[in-house]
């Protein structure tokens, strides 16, 4: 999982940080009287993009000589309305943000007269918002006087433009401080918003008298609602346009530009957002809430950039990244992280792209990563047949013959579910069955490219050894199908028969050369009529046991099922030999002599092969019960016999029975169809269903 850095740390006291959260936009010269006096001619609406914003100041404590010094005479008119903003001791009851603790000093302020607006206007140019709740009087009388008449138009219009020019002045304080919370005091900010909200507050009362008294009641063009904080949303909306927007910095080579451009918009939304909450939340009024300003306004422009990403046709790693994003660490490590989960989940800020999107993108990324899963698998299969073909010896690992081939399918389909699971757990289900199609459509060419070799390559130095090597790929294989997509029950036949053919054909060619020392040995039972056939045998297994070592390379559950085969050949083979005997015994001591022979001769067949990692049961019945068949004089007894034998070997057929029974030189024909008869009855469950008889052929 990508991990998000912090580039950002809140700090402790006043101490700012650059850059983060910054709303765009220098700050100016102050305009001078004259341009305070122009631009507060024109409306508010008309004029609010034109004015630039101003960086807040630090408001030094106006010098008690200077107040003396612009101690003039003021309208008596103002006297009464100004005299509640001057400083003074708080009274109980009557708190406020934007005035200072009582102190000595405020209340020798208290007995002044109110400021005019030459006063204002400097209390505004040094940043003292204490001067909002002034300015806000004299815009009330101004419009008490517009109601009540009694003056002139051009006086009206003369003292409008004057609070104007003070309330442009003002809004550039506010706003200016709230354009870079950060880098402000607290107390500082928190003035600010005081500021904000009671203009929001005025924007209410102003739009109710408005609607009271009608159109017309006053002379004055109305400059209300001013809209502050509508101005103050779209600052956080440019601000997030800002800092998402910028170019990404130079990050670690090898990644796309698209990488490098989510990766940058993460980092700083979940930084910039963690910095609200810890730090302007406890600041801001609950009605502004600013976590949900601020993340709402991220979550526009991200959206924006993805949705209009998304427009073009990706590239296939692209694709990946964007759907990432979307679907995980979008959501998980910045909507639910631990330091704004809680927060963000009350925005319900929703999803970067809409859903239909969402699944196109996904659709396109299942059939990207498919063919590439599919491409990926058919070049190592062809690396590693050109391997065979140049007869590369196949490395030793833990003593056993070992492919790398196994390793680089099992990685490649791994990578594939591994990559849609890190977009969507149900992205992983989906792209779990054509993984699975590829898997058995890439067994099925590499079966047939190991046949090839197997027909081809017969003369090549380490021809056993790479054959060797393949079988042992069908264990890692199998094991990783069974651990990682499937249970061993669920496995379907389209997985499981290209491996089983690749399997035994590679049985088939280790066993070629002994199977075939065999088999003149084998043909020494019915040319000698079973005389001696305890020195024919050791000669059998003295073959076999000279053989085994060539097979040591193979891993252990190999070499057991290697074990089991030939164990069955020589019971096989014995039966064989049996079943062809022209040997006719007429007398029960002769037929008593043979079923001792094949007594001896099971008994050592069963020890060799069971001592050498052969775990094949089910066959050590085979031959004693042939044995006992021969030894029974009585058809009932051999009836019993029969029944119980097809029990164990459901493949014994009456051909099979009928070969045996012609060793029996003393049973009629009779006897002979009574005996065969039994076959024709069901013998119910059958304990083993691995075939043996069905092996052997029978005239």
């Amino acid at each position: 999982m990508l991990k998000m850095m912090t580039f950002f740390q809140a700090l402790p006291g006043q101490q700012t940080v650059p850059g983060v959260l910054d709303f765009p936009g220098s700050s100016p010269k102050l305009p001078s009287t004259s341009e305070v006096e122009s631009e507060a001619s024109m409306s508010e609406a008309s004029s609010e993009d034109l004015v630039p914003p101003l960086e807040a100041k630090g408001a030094p404590e106006r010098d008690k000589e200077e107040a003396k010094k612009k101690k003039k005479k003021r309208p008596k008119g103002l006297a009464d309305m100004f005299s509640i903003f001057t400083k003074g001791r708080k009274k109980k009851g009557q708190p406020s943000s934007a005035e200072p603790e009582g102190d000595p000093e405020s209340q020798a302020e208290s007995s002044r007269p109110p400021p005019t607006v030459e006063e204002l206007k400097a209390d505004l140019e040094r940043g003292r918002l204490e001067a909002a709740r002034p300015l806000l009087a004299l815009e009330r009388e101004l419009q008490a006087a517009a109601k009540a008449g009694g003056e002139s138009a051009e006086e009206l219009v003369r003292r409008q433009s004057k609070v104007e020019a003070l309330y442009v002045l003002l809004r550039e304080q506010v706003l200016g401080l709230l354009r870079r919370p950060l880098d402000a005091a607290p107390e500082r900010l928190r003035q600010a918003l005081a500021v904000l909200a009671e203009q929001e507050r005025e924007d209410g009362r102003a739009a109710a008298a408005a609607a009271a008294d009608g159109p017309g009641a006053s002379a004055l063009v109305s400059a209300r609602p001013r809209r502050w904080l509508e101005r103050w949303r779209r600052g956080v909306a440019q601000a997030a346009e800002e800092r998402l927007g910028a170019r990404p910095a130079a990050g670690a080579e090898g990644r796309s530009e698209a990488e490098r451009l989510f990766l940058h918009m993460g980092r700083t939304m979940k930084e910039d957002l963690e910095a609200v909450v810890e730090r302007l939340k406890p600041l801001f009024p609950a009605e502004l809430d600013v976590v949900a300003a601020y993340a709402e306004s991220y979550h526009e422009h991200f959206a924006a950039q993805l949705a209009a990403m998304a427009q073009f046709e990706l590239c296939e790693r692209d694709t990946y990244m964007l759907l990432v994003w979307v679907q995980n660490l979008y959501p998980n490590d910045i909507i639910n992280s631990p330091k704004l989960g809680g927060e963000l989940q009350r925005v319900q800020l929703g999803s970067l792209l809409p859903p239909r999107q969402i699944r196109l993108l996904e659709a396109t990324f299942l059939s990207n990563e498919v063919a590439s899963v599919r491409e990926l698998m058919a070049r190592a299969l062809e690396l590693e047949s050109q391997r065979w073909a140049r007869d590369v010896a196949p490395q030793r690992l833990d003593g056993h013959c070992h492919s790398e081939l196994a390793i680089d399918v099992i990685q490649i389909i791994s990578q594939g579910q591994a990559k849609a699971e890190s977009i969507t757990l149900d992205l992983g289900v989906q792209i779990k069955h054509l993984l699975l199609l590829e898997l058995a459509a890439f067994l099925r060419s590499y079966q047939r490219a190991f046949d090839e070799f197997l027909e081809r390559c017969r003369q090549l130095g380490n021809y056993r050894a790479n054959v060797i090597a393949n079988i042992n790929n069908c264990l890692s294989l199998r094991t990783s199908m069974e651990q990682k997509w499937q249970t061993p029950q669920d496995l379907p036949g389209h997985l499981l028969s290209p491996l089983s053919e690749l399997k035994s054909h590679g049985f088939d060619t280790l066993l070629q050369r002994l199977l075939g020392d065999l088999k003149p040995l084998f043909k020494r039972f019915t040319q000698t009529r079973w005389a001696a056939p305890a020195q024919t045998l050791e000669e059998i297994l003295s073959t076999v046991a000279e053989r085994l070592p060539e097979f040591s390379e193979l891993h252990d559950c190999f070499r057991e099922e290697l074990a089991e085969i030939i164990h069955l050949h020589l019971v096989k083979e014995y039966i064989i030999r049996l079943s062809k005997s022209s040997l006719v015994l007429k007398t029960a001591q002769q037929q008593q002599q043979l079923a001792e022979h094949i007594l001896a001769d099971a008994d050592v067949i069963q020890r060799f092969c069971t001592q050498n990692g052969s775990s094949a049961t089910w066959l050590q019945h085979a031959l004693p019960k042939l044995a006992e068949v021969i030894r029974l004089q009585d058809p009932s007894a051999i009836k019993i016999e029969v029944a119980t034998y097809a029990t164990w070997y459901p493949d014994f057929s009456k051909g099979h029975l009928s070969a045996i029974l012609a060793i029996k030189g003393n049973l009629s024909s009779s006897e002979v169809r009574s005996i065969r008869s039994i076959l024709d009855v069901s013998t119910g469950m059958h304990q083993s269903s691995k075939p043996l008889f069905s092996l052997i052929k029978v005239g």
